[in-house]
């Protein structure tokens, strides 16, 4: 303890001077390494960011071994470079065999740069959404259907990468469905994990596409595994849908000249009525009166209460003036601030019970 204790007080307390200092420099070699050193600790993070760092401290402590070998003549000291030099290597080979790893093939790397990069979702994260599909790019030709209505299972979800798909029902056009958008994802969500159902309407291939496909029971899986994922396609496939919607409300829009609330039901009996314009009259009375009496829908229930009732006979007296409310309910108004109720087809569908979209600036009642 006594010699330990004066190795001790001689490290501390009796440290060697320097008497002399070296006037001639170390050499070109040493100080070229030391700035190599110091470029390589300047490096940034990320991938790309240790391909600097670690190629840089490389050179570095390889010039370190080589002035320890050849002019500082001292062993230690080119021992420790070059296993720094074999340890920056060795880091070197890891990140290229990690890149190397996590490389797709072109439709998916495009996938990623346009879909997930901007959601920063990690490049391991995206491997397990590929992987879940196979890494498979299927393909559809031109006027090729992906699904039929009534026919067609729902047992996938799909994404289109390039080309159109036309939405069409009973033969009516819906909406148009582009490049990175989902192409089933209404039937996704209008399913349980446990349900079964088929597509209610058709998907056709307008061009050539291609697209990527997710089993439906492997993607459940995998969302009920992986929190974060579930949370990512929650939120694309929200934002898909509400696309979808917005679509058909332009639509709409284009055709009546008055913008819809997409919150409310019906709209496809919407679109099928203006569609079915061109049948003949007749032929729609007769439907009429073969359909059982429904109960009427609380929208034309609202509008009817509003029109004008028979008054009763007026006494002799004279009747207070009525409020300057009730003249905004005459049906002329009514009539003229709803130009879609004015259409017959529509008319026949709300006498049947199915109420149509209602226009964002509705009449007050």
């Amino acid at each position: 303890m006594g010699h330990n204790t004066t190795v001790l007080d001689q490290l501390l307390w009796q440290i060697p001077l320097c008497e002399s200092w070296k006037h001639d420099t170390e050499g070109a070699l040493y100080h070229l390494a030391n700035c190599f050193v110091l470029l390589g600790f300047m490096g940034g993070s990320g991938v790309y960011g240790c391909f600097y760092l670690f190629s840089f401290l490389a050179t570095g402590f390889l010039c370190h071994a080589l002035w320890g070998w050849f002019f500082a003549c001292g062993l230690d000291i080119f021992v420790w470079s070059f296993l720094l030099v074999i340890v920056c290597l060795i880091q070197l080979a890891h990140l290229v065999y990690q890149l190397r790893k996590n490389v797709f093939v072109g439709e998916f790397d495009h996938l990623y740069k346009v879909l997930y990069l901007p959601l920063q979702v990690p490049l391991q994260t995206y491997k397990e959404i590929v992987h879940c599909c196979e890494e498979r790019v299927l393909s559809l030709a031109t006027e090729q259907t992906y699904a039929v209505e009534g026919e067609t299972p729902i047992n996938r979800l799909s994404l289109l990468l390039e080309g159109r798909i036309r939405v069409s029902q009973d033969g009516q056009f819906l909406h148009y469905i582009f490049p990175y958008q989902f192409m089933d994802s209404p039937e996704w969500e209008s399913l349980q994990p446990s349900e079964e159902g088929i597509f209610q309407v058709t998907l056709t291939a307008e061009t050539d596409c291609t697209y990527v496909s997710w089993p439906r029971k492997p993607l459940y899986h995998l969302l009920d595994k992986e929190r974060y994922i579930s949370r990512l396609f929650a939120a694309l496939l929200g934002f898909d849908i509400s696309e979808k919607l917005y679509a058909l409300n332009d639509k709409l829009f284009a055709k009546f000249g008055l913008r819809f609330d997409i919150r409310l039901p019906s709209l496809y009996h919407v679109l099928r009525s203006a569609s079915s314009s061109s049948e003949p009259e007749a032929e729609k009375e007769a439907e009429e009166s073969k359909d059982p009496a429904l109960p009427p829908h609380p929208l034309s229930v609202a509008v009817q209460k509003a029109a004008p009732l028979p008054s009763p006979p007026v006494p002799a007296a004279p009747a207070t003036p009525a409020p300057a409310r009730a003249s905004r309910l005459g049906s002329d108004t009514l009539a003229s601030a709803s130009p879609l109720r004015s259409h017959p087809q529509i008319q026949a569908k709300s006498s049947k019970g199915q109420a149509p979209l209602a226009p964002t600036h509705t009449p007050e009642l």
